[in-house]
C-alpha cells in the first residue's frame, strides 16, 4: 500500500512538471473572441502585479491584478492596439508595471549595470594578473644579499 502511494505521488509530481500553470484568470474574465483573449494573455504576461511584484498579473490572485486583467480586456474590446493598452497602463501605474522594462535614458543605469560590473571584474582580474607577473619576475639577489643569505643559513644550521 505504501509503495503504491509513493509511486502515485511520484507520477503526479512528474506529470505536474509538464503541465503549464493555469494562471489566475477566472472564467468570467475570459473573452469570447479567442484572438482577443490570446492578445490579452500576451499583454498581461508582461505586466507586473503591483501587489505581488514578481508575478505577472496573469499569474496573480491579487484584486489589483484582477482589475488590471479586466482593464486590459476592456481596452482590447474597445479596439486599442497592444501598444496602446500597454501605454495606457504604464501612463497610470508607471514603468514599474512592466516586467521587462523598456530601454530609455531613465533605465540606462539598469541596463548598463551588468556590463559595468563585468568590465570592472575583468579589469580587476587583468590588474591582479599583471601584479602577480611582476612579482614572479623579481630581480635576482645581489652578491651582498647572497652572502648575507648564506651567512644566515650557516648560522641556522649550526644552531640546529
Amino acid at each position: 500500500m505504501k509503495r503504491a502511494t509513493v509511486l502515485a505521488v511520484a507520477v503526479l509530481t512528474l506529470l505536474s512538471a509538464f503541465v503549464p500553470p493555469s494562471g489566475a484568470v477566472t472564467p468570467d474574465e475570459v473573452l469570447d473572441d479567442p484572438a482577443l483573449e490570446a492578445r490579452a494573455r500576451d499583454i498581461s504576461a508582461g505586466l507586473r502585479c503591483l501587489v505581488c511584484q514578481n508575478q505577472s498579473i496573469d499569474d496573480s490572485d491579487a484584486d489589483l491584478a484582477k482589475d488590471l486583467r479586466v482593464l486590459v480586456r476592456q481596452r482590447l474590446v474597445e479596439g486599442d492596439s497592444d501598444q496602446e493598452v500597454v501605454g495606457y497602463i504604464v501612463s497610470r501605474y508607471g514603468e514599474f508595471v512592466l516586467l521587462k522594462p523598456r530601454f530609455s535614458a531613465r533605465t540606462l543605469i539598469l541596463w548598463a549595470t551588468p556590463a559595468i560590473i563585468l568590465l570592472g571584474g575583468l579589469a580587476y582580474l587583468m590588474a591582479n594578473a599583471r601584479r602577480r607577473k611582476t612579482v614572479a619576475e623579481a630581480q635576482p639577489l645581489s652578491n651582498q644579499e647572497q652572502a648575507e643569505l648564506q651567512k644566515v643559513l650557516r648560522s641556522r644550521d649550526r644552531d640546529s
